[in-house]
């Protein structure tokens, strides 16, 4: 058996409990050294200094210090870093790529979430569950019976915004549904739309023919405001939005006037900036359905991100490539 390379977590504290739980921390020692009640929050803290010092693997996190060229002179055996989150963009700079340290992320295993999420938005957008739910509380009874014209979720226009891993995953999780999908993605040629089995739109023939549009495209400067108001204009009367990437990619003066016209409806789960300032017309409009950031890991699915740091430290004891390693080449366009 190799020897377990030393390891050292860097995250914010709390979190280490809920994404290691015992069952999965266990799991994690029998792969690398690590002492679970010493977390890196300041790599400058003695205690930290001297445990960088033999580090090998670092086991990041939400709350991850950035780990600089100071940062990594302190690690001089660091080899892997194990992220168990999402995006590693927030705290690697070009120098962990320049001294050929690996990283993985966990980010495959917090898209499962997103999409779950997104799935169950979509088939409640196509029933109009939102404005019938408080027609219901405002009415208190409804005509039983009826037939309600315009809705359902058969041969519904669902639009995807980016091939993303949330992206992809999706489109696995609509196939079995009587749903008519379409993608757009500049990123994404005619061969790989059909490997992955929807039709490649451009941008605005995507808006003018989906009824639901749902938005898993990166964050980077050429996406900020990706829908604006011309855009959002193209959308048909009657169609929903939903955001579950980075609020920054929606123009909110621009949706918030096409919301207050009822031409449109919104499900957001991520808004800019976030949290809303508490006067923000968006937790008032009807047409708007917010949610406080749910849609990423939260709860008992925190551990899915450790287990998939388990599975990459054992592959690193073994030599095995990682399954999950970031290709910094594309990470300027990546989530």
């Amino acid at each position: 058996m190799p020897e377990r390379p030393q390891a050292l977590f860097a995250m914010t504290a709390q979190n280490v409990p809920h994404v290691f739980p015992p069952e999965v921390l266990a799991r994690l020692c029998e792969h690398v050294e690590i002492d679970p009640t010493l977390v890196a929050h300041d790599f400058t803290d003695p205690s930290v200094r001297e445990a960088l010092a033999r580090t090998e693997v670092l086991v990041t996190g939400w709350g991850c210090p950035v780990l600089d060229a100071a940062a990594l002179d302190l690690a001089p055996k660091l080899r892997a870093v194990l992220h168990a989150a999402g995006s590693v963009k927030g705290f690697t700079t070009p120098e962990v790529w320049r001294r050929g340290i690996a990283v993985s992320s966990a980010a495959a295993a917090n898209a499962l979430p997103v999409a779950e999420y997104t799935l169950a938005m979509i088939l409640l957008a196509g029933k109009d569950v939102f404005a019938h739910r408080d027609l219901l509380r405002t009415r208190r009874t409804f005509p039983y019976g009826d037939i309600v014209p315009g809705i359902g979720n058969f041969h519904r226009r669902v639009g995807i915004v980016g091939a993303s891993r949330i992206g992809r995953r999706l489109l696995e999780l609509l196939r079995p549904y009587d749903l008519t999908v379409a993608l757009a993605d500049p990123y994404v040629d005619e061969a790989e739309a059909a490997r992955l089995g929807v039709p490649l739109l451009p941008l605005d023939e995507l808006l003018r023919t989906s009824d639901i549009v749902t938005v898993h495209a990166p964050q980077t400067p050429e996406t900020r405001h990706l829908l604006g108001a011309r855009e959002l204009a193209l959308m048909p009367t009657g169609s929903v939005l939903i955001n579950t990437a980075r609020g920054s990619l929606l123009d909110h003066d621009a949706l918030i006037e096409e919301l207050r016209t009822g031409r449109l409806t919104a499900i957001l789960d991520v808004t800019d900036p976030e949290p809303l300032p508490a006067g923000s017309p968006l937790f008032d409009l009807p047409g708007a359905f917010l949610t406080p950031h749910l849609a990423g890991s939260q709860g008992n699915e925190l551990a899915r991100l450790g287990l998939t740091v388990v599975e990459e430290a054992g592959r690193l004891l073994t030599g095995d490539g990682l399954r999950y390693a970031v290709d910094h080449s594309v990470l300027e366009r990546a989530a």
